[in-house]
């Protein structure tokens, strides 16, 4: 690194929450509405994940979106997806689906598992900037074999989704918010070092394992929310199921693992610094713009044709 270069300390950690979302399905929520705006462009991380298909099977049947982009990444089993443009099919291991809602699109999205009933993935919803809330809706399909798999040294490899690490760029580009988005293993013993834009909010998600995301290494460095009022533990290590965010300034973030090895999602991106109107699947920028998006729905025209 060079000199002028300064690492990006943790600013909050805090666990996914358990939470029942569509028809029915219990996944857990890394963030969501109560986190607005600490992640900005970022809206919600879901993280679903069972061997059990009656957590998972009832899905996510028709719904509208409006005014965002929402990426969906599976590791195991398959979702069954369709939507208003004539998209339809299955997003399987390993695949990605980044659907930018735009003006409005209605879709479903219906979890399949695999044949061990095991199903395990994640849905991050990003915010559009108001230029770009009413662009017409387009849809990516990105399969494990178009993803970049790449071994910096032995005992680290990235899965470049979105972004570029060591000329090697994702299969995903020309996003309004221009984010990176990567799926990191470290083995034990190992340090990942990777730039960000000083200017970008940037956060990892642990999925397995445990790591240091920081070189100071105490827990009272930053902030950390507790289960309870009786929770008297804080460890310094982020394990499974932790959201890690990072202070907004710094040139790069740097993971350390120690006895056991980890693997986490590591995602940044330009915040907008917009206001926000949300309202289930609908996030504009004016509360008149949520009504009207809610009537065009109700009156059929949600769906802009000429897009």
């Amino acid at each position: 690194m060079k000199e002028n270069t300064r690492e990006r300390i943790i600013d909050k950690i805090w666990k996914s929450e358990p939470t029942i979302e569509g028809a029915g399905v219990h996944l857990k929520r890394a963030f969501g509405f109560h986190e607005l705006p600490l992640l900005d462009p970022f809206l919600l991380l879901d993280d679903f994940r069972s061997e059990n298909p009656a957590d998972y099977k009832a899905g996510f049947p028709w719904h509208p979106h409006r005014g965002i982009e929402t990426i969906t990444y599976v590791l195991e089993g398959d979702v069954e997806h369709g939507d208003s443009m004539g998209h339809k099919g299955d997003i399987s291991a390993g695949d990605v689906q980044w659907m930018t809602a735009g003006s409005g699109i209605i879709h479903q999205e219906m979890p399949k598992g695999n044949s061990k009933g095991q199903m395990l993935g994640f849905q991050l919803w990003a915010n559009l900037p108001a230029k770009s809330k009413m662009m017409g809706p387009r849809y990516r399909g990105v399969k494990k074999s178009e993803i970049p798999f790449i071994a910096l040294q032995e005992g680290i490899s990235v899965r470049i989704i979105c972004g570029e690490i060591n000329g090697v760029k994702g299969p995903v580009q020309d996003i309004v918010t221009d984010p990176a988005y990567f799926d990191v293993e470290l083995s034990a013993g190992k340090t990942f070092t990777h730039l960000v834009d000083p200017d970008h909010t940037v956060f990892a998600y642990v999925i397995d394992g445990e790591a240091y995301f920081d070189n100071i290494r105490t827990p009272f460095s930053h902030d950390a929310a507790g289960k309870n009022y009786f929770d008297m533990s804080s460890p310094c290590p982020c394990g499974n199921g932790t959201l890690v965010l990072y202070k907004t300034s710094g040139t790069h973030v740097t993971i350390m693992t120690d006895k056991h090895s980890v693997r986490f999602l590591l995602v940044s991106g330009k915040p907008l610094k917009e206001p926000i109107a949300w309202y289930g699947p609908i996030v504009m920028n004016t509360r008149d713009e949520l009504r009207k998006a809610f009537q065009e729905y109700q009156e059929g025209t949600f769906v802009k044709q000429d897009n």
